[in-house]
C-alpha cells in the first residue's frame, strides 16, 4: 500500500508540473502513443486513428470514435512464463468503449493452456484541456477461464480512475485503482490497489518512446506487492497501425526478474460506416 501511495503522488506531481509548464500551448502536437486532440476536432471525420493501451499496464483516458473495432495482440517471454494476450475494443457510443480481454495461449513452470478471459468497459468524462488532463473510468472484470494451474482461479474486478495529458510531443497516463481478487479455495475476496505512470514521446518521425512505472500492492500472506519499470519503442506504421517492442523489469515481488514483449495495435474499420455504405450500395 506505502509503495502505491508514492508512486500515485510521485505521478500527480509530475503531471502538475508538466501541466504548468505546457498551459501555453493550445493545440498539443500528438503523442507517441495516441493521438486525441486531432480526433476530438472532427468526430464526424472517415480518418479513424489507432488509440493504443499497449504497451504499458496503464490505459489511457482516450477512448476510440463511436462505431470503432481495434484490436491488440502481443506476446511475452520470461524465464518460466509465456503468453499471448489479446484486447478487442469498440467504441459503442461516444466516449464508451466496450473490452473483451483474453489470453489464447499461457504458459507457467512447463505448464500450457487457456488462460484467463475479462470483459469491461471504459468511458471518458470529458477531454483535455490547457489545465486539465483527460478523464475516464475502466472497469474488467476477470472470467477464470484459464487451465488447471493458470490464471487465477477465480473472479477478480478492477475499477480504475484513468488520466491523460499531452505538452506537445510528451504525453502521460496516470491510473489508480482498486481490484477485489477472489479467494479460490474459499469464498470472499482480497483487495490490492494497482498504481501506474506511463510517459511516451514522440522522438523522430514515426518512431515513439514509452516508459512506466507500475505495481500493486500487497494482497494477502502470500502474495505480497509488485512494482515494475517498463522500457519499450513504438513504431506508428500508419495512423491506424502502431507497433511496439520492449521489455519490463520486475524491481520487486516475486515476478520474472526480465520480460520481453511486442506487439500490435490495429484500427479494423469504422462498423457504422461499414454499415451504412452497404445499405446504400444495396439501393
Amino acid at each position: 500500500m506505502r509503495i502505491a501511495v508514492l508512486m500515485a503522488v510521485a505521478g500527480w506531481g509530475l503531471l502538475t508540473t508538466a501541466n504548468a509548464r505546457g498551459q501555453a500551448q493550445d493545440s498539443p502536437a500528438p503523442s507517441a502513443q495516441t493521438t486525441p486532440a486531432s480526433a476530438d476536432k472532427n468526430p464526424n471525420a472517415e480518418q479513424v486513428t489507432a488509440v493504443p493501451n499497449r504497451p504499458t499496464f496503464a490505459s489511457t483516458a482516450e477512448t476510440v470514435k463511436p462505431g470503432v473495432f481495434e484490436i491488440e495482440y502481443g506476446f511475452e517471454a520470461a524465464k518460466g512464463h509465456q503468453n499471448i494476450n489479446g484486447l478487442l475494443k469498440w467504441g459503442a457510443v461516444k466516449n464508451l468503449e466496450l473490452w473483451f480481454l483474453h489470453n489464447p495461449i499461457a504458459r507457467d513452470a512447463g505448464v500450457g493452456g487457456l488462460g484467463d478471459c475479462g470483459a469491461g468497459l471504459k468511458y471518458k468524462f470529458f477531454a483535455q484541456a490547457r489545465k486539465r488532463p483527460t478523464l475516464g473510468i475502466l472497469y474488467i472484470a476477470t472470467l477464470p477461464t484459464a487451465s488447471h494451474g493458470l490464471g487465477g482461479g477465480a473472479m477478480a474486478h478492477l475499477a480504475q480512475i484513468l488520466a491523460s495529458k499531452d505538452f506537445g510531443k510528451h504525453h502521460f497516463d496516470i491510473n489508480e485503482g482498486v481490484q477485489f481478487v477472489g479467494r479460490p479455495d474459499r469464498a470472499g475476496f482480497d483487495r490490492r490497489y494497482f498504481t501506474a505512470l506511463a510517459y511516451s514521446l514522440l522522438i523522430k518521425g514515426k518512431w515513439g518512446y514509452t516508459g512506466e512505472i507500475a505495481g500493486y500492492s500487497r494482497q494477502n500472506a502470500t502474495t505480497g506487492a509488485t512494482m515494475t519499470l517498463l522500457n519499450a519503442a513504438t513504431y506508428n506504421m500508419t495512423p491506424r497501425l502502431v507497433l511496439d517492442a520492449g521489455a519490463y523489469f520486475a524491481a520487486y515481488g516475486q515476478l520474472p526478474r526480465f520480460t520481453v514483449f511486442a506487439g500490435v495495435t490495429y484500427t479494423v474499420a469504422n462498423l457504422y460506416h461499414l454499415g451504412s455504405r452497404q445499405r446504400s450500395s444495396k439501393k
